[in-house]
């Protein structure tokens, strides 16, 4: 009887342990239930859109001063003073480096000797002549005596021309030596050191004037017809908003052989480039009419494009799916930049709404807003 009772009491326990566990399981599944998703990040999208052909074509240039120097050296020796700094303003005619003369003096105190000494020769070489001929007109002396210090005295006069011309020669290489400022105007770099051993050519100092001034730009050459039909151009300065014309307009027509490059030179009014500096970056547009009929490529921010490798795309917003719109990425062909745009060639039609930020478009859960303007 014992142990039918402790039978029984197993039982009961067993039972009670399994309502137990179904019970805990109930109480999981209940704390299991899935949750309302959370929202994906919100991505601003740009619709595409197509306009008439157009019109400008915006290349990065730069500023130049028009009258823009480097001084080099023109004799060999070391530099012994170098007397101003980057950004110092000088006067033309002020000198700003000076290279050794001591063999140079030399030669000009050389030169001044070989004057004097012709000099001397010539005006002895005068007087020996007028008095040959006043003893010839007497009777006393021949005519061959007279033809005599005749010769002496023009080999006295080309010797004093002579060295006239040395120590006009020696003065020139004394002022080789120094390095001077050609035109008032600014130092723009300092290129040696004092000390530093110069040959003919060494570059010393660069300096330019601050006005007038220039934008120059490079235009490739695969564009330079479409460039030459445009009626106008404008250069947006740094710092500025508003788009000026030039004053002036410079192709140099041939292409480098290296970057196959156009050179083009805008020349700038003072009032213009007035608190500028030479090689700060500008903008140049080349401006074109439309064409009648004619389309523009489509063109998204620079941005929106995603690169990676050999890939380029952009995430276009797809058909909604179980009534939400997600992000697809496709692939597409670009042209060159222009300004902060690029053309896209194909892959995109009118209307085909971009996201803005292709990072955070490929998270999981993107949802796009409102159109940007």
């Amino acid at each position: 009887m014992f142990a039918n009772v402790m039978n029984r009491a197993r039982r009961a326990g067993l039972a009670g342990a399994a309502v137990c566990v179904l019970s805990a399981l109930g109480a999981c599944s209940k704390t299991e239930a899935p949750s309302a998703q959370t929202p994906g990040p919100q991505v601003p999208v740009l619709v595409v859109g197509q306009s008439p052909a157009a019109a400008s074509l915006v290349l990065d240039g730069r500023l130049q001063a028009v009258r823009h120097s480097v001084l080099s050296a023109q004799a060999s020796g070391r530099v012994t003073q170098r007397l101003v700094q980057a950004g110092d303003t000088v006067r033309q005619g002020q000198v700003l480096a000076v290279i050794d003369d001591r063999a140079t003096q030399a030669g000009v105190s050389q030169s001044q000797a070989s004057v004097a000494q012709a000099q001397a020769e010539l005006a002895n070489a005068k007087t020996h002549e007028a008095r040959v001929r006043d003893l010839h007109a007497q009777g006393f002396v021949a005519q061959a005596a007279l033809e005599t210090a005749q010769a002496q005295l023009k080999a006295a006069q080309a010797g004093a021309a002579a060295a006239l011309a040395g120590q006009t020669q020696s003065t020139l290489a004394q002022g080789f030596t120094r390095v001077s400022a050609p035109y008032d105007g600014v130092v723009l770099q300092t290129h040696v050191e004092a000390g530093v051993l110069a040959m003919p050519g060494t570059p010393i100092v660069t300096v330019y004037a601050p006005q007038p001034m220039r934008a120059e730009v490079h235009v490739p050459a695969s564009i330079q017809a479409q460039v030459l039909s445009a009626p106008g151009v404008e250069v947006q300065l740094p710092g500025a908003d508003d788009w000026v014309k030039p004053t002036g307009i410079v192709n140099t027509q041939a292409a480098d052989p290296v970057s196959q490059t156009v050179l083009w030179r805008l020349n700038l009014s003072a009032s213009q480039t007035a608190g500028q500096v030479p090689g700060r970056s500008i903008k140049v547009r080349f401006v074109a009419t439309p064409s009648a009929g004619a389309v523009a490529p489509l063109s998204v921010p620079s941005a929106a494009v995603l690169r990676r490798g050999e890939l380029t795309a952009v995430y276009v917003v797809s058909e909604p799916v179980e009534g939400r719109a997600q992000f697809v990425l496709r692939a597409v062909r670009v042209g060159p930049a222009n300004g902060e745009r690029l053309d896209v060639l194909t892959g995109l039609k009118a209307g085909d709404r971009v996201a803005l930020d292709p990072v955070r478009a490929g998270l999981t859960g993107a949802v796009p807003v409102a159109s940007a303007p």
